[in-house]
C-alpha cells in the first residue's frame, strides 16, 4: 500500500504530518499550490533529510490502478482556497475532497471542469459559512456529504447554511457519526 501525505498548510490539516513521515513509511507528498508556511518549510527540511520526493502544485497522481486529479492548481492569496481539491472515480462511484476550499475556489473549479452528481463529497473547510455555496452543491448534487468537525468545536461548524446547501444528500459528520468508512464491495458502496 503506497502512503502518501497530501496537506494543505494550516495546523489542522498537517500538523501531524512530521510524526507520520517519522513513524510511517511515507513513499512522496503532495502540498497544494502557493508559498510554503513555517510548517510546511519544517515538513520539508525532515523529507529532504529522509531522501523522500515531494511534490507541489501537480495536475494527478497515479495510486495502483486509479487516478487522483487535482483539480484545483490556481495560487490564491490564502492557504485555505489554496487546498489540495482532489477527484477521483472508483469502481465508478465519483468522490470530491474539498479541503478547506471556499466558494471561490468551488466557483474556479467549476468554470473549469464540468462536473456533476458526485457520489461523495468530503465538504470544505468543516462545513463553514465560507465553503459550500449553494450553487456549488446544486452543481455537483452529493448523494454522501462527509463533514470532518471536532464537537462543540469553538467555530460552530458545521453552519446552518451550509447543512442547508447539502440538505438533498445523506450528510455523515464526525462530530456526530465517529469515523465515517466507505467500502466498495461487490461494485456496491457500503458506509
Amino acid at each position: 500500500m503506497h502512503k502518501r501525505v497530501s496537506p494543505h498548510g494550516n495546523y489542522d490539516h498537517m500538523g501531524e504530518a512530521i510524526n507520520l513521515v517519522n513513524n510511517f513509511k511515507v513513499e512522496k507528498v503532495i502540498f497544494n499550490c502557493g508559498g510554503f508556511n513555517n510548517l510546511e518549510q519544517q515538513l520539508m527540511k525532515l523529507l529532504d533529510k529522509k531522501k523522500i520526493p515531494y511534490y507541489s502544485c501537480i495536475n494527478e497522481l497515479d495510486i495502483d490502478n486509479n487516478k487522483l486529479y487535482f483539480l484545483q492548481t490556481r495560487d490564491f492569496d490564502n492557504e485555505n482556497d489554496n487546498s489540495n481539491v482532489i477527484y477521483t472515480e472508483i469502481n465508478g462511484y465519483k468522490f470530491m475532497f474539498m479541503g478547506d476550499a471556499s466558494i471561490a475556489t468551488e466557483n474556479e473549479i467549476l468554470k473549469k471542469y464540468k462536473l456533476s452528481k458526485i457520489d461523495v463529497l468530503k465538504v470544505g473547510h468543516h462545513g463553514s459559512r465560507t465553503s459550500s455555496g449553494e450553487y456549488f452543491i446544486n452543481k455537483i448534487n452529493p448523494q454522501y456529504s462527509i463533514i470532518s468537525v471536532g464537537k462543540k468545536n469553538k467555530y460552530g461548524h458545521p453552519n446552518k447554511e451550509a447543512l442547508n446547501n447539502l440538505n438533498n444528500s445523506k450528510i455523515y459528520r464526525t462530530d456526530q457519526d465517529g469515523s465515517i468508512m466507505f467500502k466498495i464491495k461487490n461494485g456496491k458502496l457500503r458506509i
